[in-house]
C-alpha cells in the first residue's frame, strides 16, 4: 500500500497540476469540490484501466500480485468500477460523518485512520484473508 501511495502522489500531482492549469486556480480550495471530483475520477481511472490490462496496477507488478475473479480470469469493466468504487466503502461515510460533526484536526486524521485500517483488519479475520470489497464482488489477489 506504501508504494502504491508513493506511486499515486505522481498521478495526483499531474492531475491537480492539470486541473489548476485548466481551471487557472491559485490556491488549493478554489474549486475544491470539483477538484475532488476530478482526482476522484482520474484515480478510478488509474486502477481501473489498469485492472483491466493485465490485472496489476505498476506496485502490484513489482510485488508479483494480480487482480481476478473467482475463477482465475481477468475482470470484466464493471467488475472493475464496482470495486473501485467499493474500495472507498467505509472512507467517504468516514469523511462525510467528519464533515457533518464538525470534527477537524486529530479528530479527522483519527477517523480517517480508522476507515483505512478496517479493510486490513477484515481480512486479517476473513476465512480466506479476502478483502471486504473482494468478498463481496467475487474478485481475489493472487500471487502472478
Amino acid at each position: 500500500m506504501t508504494y502504491e501511495a508513493m506511486l499515486l502522489f505522481a498521478v495526483v500531482f499531474v492531475a491537480g497540476y492539470l486541473f489548476d492549469t485548466l481551471t487557472q486556480s491559485r490556491n488549493a480550495l478554489t474549486l475544491r469540490h470539483a477538484r475532488q471530483a476530478w482526482l476522484f475520477v482520474v484515480l478510478g481511472i488509474y486502477f481501473v484501466w489498469f485492472w483491466l490490462h493485465g490485472g496489476q496496477t505498476l506496485a502490484m507488478k513489482t510485488w508479483h500480485i494480480r487482480l481476478t475473479d473467482s475463477s482465475g480470469t481477468r475482470l470484466g469493466r464493471g467488475r472493475a468500477v464496482a470495486r473501485y468504487l467499493l474500495l472507498w466503502l467505509f472512507v467517504l461515510p468516514t469523511l462525510a460523518l467528519v464533515d457533518a460533526l464538525g470534527i477537524d484536526g486529530w479528530g479527522a486524521m483519527a477517523a480517517l485512520a480508522a476507515a483505512l485500517l478496517l479493510p486490513p483488519f477484515y481480512a486479517l479475520v476473513d476465512r480466506d484473508r479476502q478483502f471486504l470489497h473482494d468478498r463481496l464482488l467475487g474478485t481475489r489477489l493472487v500471487v502472478a
